[in-house]
């Protein structure tokens, strides 16, 4: 009886006494964060409307009321770079933030090779990662969600990260080396907020207002604040299946017979020979959708008995389960990540081993990419696993009519809504772009948007002209060995253009990428040269080269067009021999043949006994352009360009 007359007393007690809304804080102002140096700084929140908020800090202390809407914002005076320091923010309750550096901020951001994490390069880097100890670098991966029809006032939970040779596993490759390169020439804090989502085109990360002149996305983005529009495609919208749930599309005899056949019992029974690696397309299985099965048998010596070990099966398209010796060691259930798979103690063992690969593919060529690793190792013992497989289908699947589906983060606005508008606040030194690659359908489009992003976060941010560095897309694809047309071209054109406006700065990548992957593991060399760039653009660099040569001018003499480079540093060279490759040469009819190109001093000098009377020139016009080799002294290659220009 007692009990109830407690529970009574407290639940009229909280009808009487007055609530209050406890301060709170965005997700970016937290323990361990870094907060701009030499110039005010926002820190901001939310209380009850009409709260009194004070904050000290450095010894200092600032007071101001929430609006009625509860938001609550005081600018800090600009500080030197430093720290340690703790904040102590008190309204109706009271928080304290510790370990807060002042240094310089970088919001990088952009698709999957700004997300790329240091855990996938760890095998090419693996001193980057045993070296790590680098406090001062800290990193705040913002989670992805996407929306659009609001922008949000904050992120998602997410916190600081401190780099060690642990937690580096977890930043940015890319963002990882553009950071470690400023710590180590300017020797203060450095903040990286890494707001990147893999597979995302550029428009998703524009504004409203940053797209209101852009068709046809202006039109797009109109249809959102339309109820009966939204309802119809999120009605459509289905859930993702798992592509290695393969039921719903039929049976897999794989898994169906009377013993499956990753089984070690199953005995093999027509099975098929396949060199791998290679796609099945190439080897005789020609328009396969569907499941295909994959064997091998390893003869191991003594020396791998019991023991774990790591296997190694390169990329795969595109989802795989994978057997060793009947053990489940792995699965991924899309193409882009390497297969690094680690095989338990006690599954290995002298003499026959049997490895089993599910491929599950439902478009384009299925199977397992060139040019990869492919082998099984315990410590300093390799086993090599190129060559001769063997294969079976195990089930076709039945041609389905693509469904269009409603992805927020891939539509307009989507991205930008979620994860930058809530950053917006956050003082910062600069931004960092890396982006482009599921642009590439719509490249002819590219630079007109890329240039509407750069003056849509300017104007967003309120810091000026915000330094603003990017990548240029790498080279991809396979070689081409006779001028061609190229979308991928086109689109770092349209990057390339984006250097007309002022504080920006672009790192050239065309020898930093590889044919086979369109996540290069060569992110040490574009996180640094997008450092160097921002040296030049946002640190007063003037003795940094911010990039390789860049065309500025043509003039045609007789039968040779002589072509001016800006950025030629120290001069131009011709790296990995006296002969350049990759310039195209063309008369009026703009059909063009490969050129013979000199160095003269700082121009470059191109012809063509084939042309007489030439008019136009292009350089490392290709997906890849293999072979480019124009660079100044410093290093740095030359930037694709066209003088046809439309």
């Amino acid at each position: 009886m007692k009990s109830v007359k407690l529970l009574l007393i407290a639940l009229c007690t909280s009808f009487i006494l007055p609530t209050y809304a406890l301060v709170r804080l965005p997700q970016l102002v937290a323990n361990g964060m870094v907060l701009q140096r030499n110039t005010h700084v926002n820190i901001w929140g939310w209380a009850d409307a009409g709260e009194k908020i004070n904050i000290v800090f450095r010894g200092k202390s600032l007071h101001t009321i929430t609006d009625k809407n509860g938001l609550w914002k005081v600018v800090l005076p600009a500080m030197p770079a430093g720290g340690p320091y703790t904040m102590d923010i008190q309204g109706n309750n009271r928080i304290t933030i510790s370990d807060i550096l002042v240094g310089d901020v970088w919001f990088c951001s952009g698709q999957s090779n700004m997300a790329l994490q240091m855990e996938r390069v760890k095998e090419k880097y693996p001193d980057e990662i045993a070296t790590a100890n680098y406090p001062q670098i800290r990193n705040f991966f913002v989670k992805t969600e996407a929306d659009v029809t609001r922008q949000h006032t904050d992120l998602l939970p997410g916190k600081w990260v401190k780099a060690d040779p642990e937690t580096v596993l977890g930043f940015g490759a890319t963002s990882w080396f553009f950071a470690k390169r400023l710590y180590q020439k300017y020797h203060v804090p450095i903040g990286i907020i890494n707001s990147s989502v893999g597979g995302t085109p550029i428009e998703a990360w524009i504004s409203e207002q940053g797209l209101t002149d852009i068709k046809p996305y202006n039109n797009r983005v109109k249809q959102f604040g339309d109820a009966a529009f939204m309802d119809s495609v999120l009605k459509k919208h289905l859930s993702p299946n798992n592509p290695l749930n393969t039921s719903a599309l039929g049976i897999d005899k794989g898994l169906t017979e009377n013993k499956p056949w990753y089984d070690t019992a199953y005995i093999p029974y027509n099975w098929h020979h396949y060199w791998l690696p290679g796609y099945w397309a190439d080897q005789g299985v020609k328009g396969l959708n569907g499941v295909v099965w994959f064997r091998k048998e390893v003869n191991l010596p003594a020396s791998f008995d019991g023991k774990a070990a790591k296997l190694f099966l390169g990329r795969i398209i595109d989802a795989d389960q994978t057997y060793v010796n009947g053990r489940l060691v792995g699965s991924i259930t899309y193409q882009y990540p390497p297969r690094r798979y680690n095989v338990p103690e006690g599954v290995l063992k002298p003499g026959k081993n049997i490895i089993i690969v599910r491929v599950v593919n439902t478009a384009d060529k299925g199977g397992f990419v060139p040019d990869k690793r492919y082998y099984l190792s315990v410590a300093a013992d390799t086993i090599d696993l190129r060559g001769d497989w063997q294969y079976k289908v195990g089930q076709v699947f039945e041609p389905v009519k693509p469904v269009a589906e409603f992805i927020a983060q891939n539509e307009p606005t989507g991205l930008y809504n979620t994860m930058v508008a809530p950053v917006i606040n956050y003082t910062v030194k600069g931004l960092a772009w890396y982006q482009g690659e599921s642009s590439v359908n719509s490249a002819k489009a590219y630079g007109v948007l890329l240039k509407a992003l750069i003056a849509d976060w300017r104007d967003k941010w309120q810091q000026g002209n915000l330094p603003f560095v990017y990548a240029q897309l790498p080279n991809f694809n396979e070689a081409q060995y006779a001028p061609a047309e190229s979308d991928w071209a086109v689109l770092r054109e349209g990057q390339l253009e984006a250097l007309a406006l002022p504080g920006t700065g672009m790192a050239v990548t065309i020898d930093a990428g590889e044919w086979n992957d369109i996540h290069p593991l060569d992110k040490k060399t574009v996180g640094e040269r997008l450092a160097m760039a921002a040296e030049n653009v946002a640190y007063g660099g003037d003795d940094i080269m911010p990039c390789g040569p860049v065309y500025q001018s043509a003039r045609v003499d007789g039968n040779k067009i002589e072509l001016t480079f800006k950025y030629t540093g120290t001069g131009l060279v011709a790296k990995n021999g006296d002969e350049l490759w990759q310039f195209a040469i063309a008369g009026a009819d703009k059909k063009f043949v490969w050129a013979t190109a000199v160095i003269k001093g700082d121009k470059v000098l191109v012809w063509s006994d084939k042309i007489s009377i030439p008019l136009y020139v292009r350089y490392a016009w290709a997906d890849n352009p293999d072979g480019a080799n124009l660079y100044n002294k410093e290093g740095l290659p030359a930037s694709p360009f066209r003088t046809d220009k439309p």
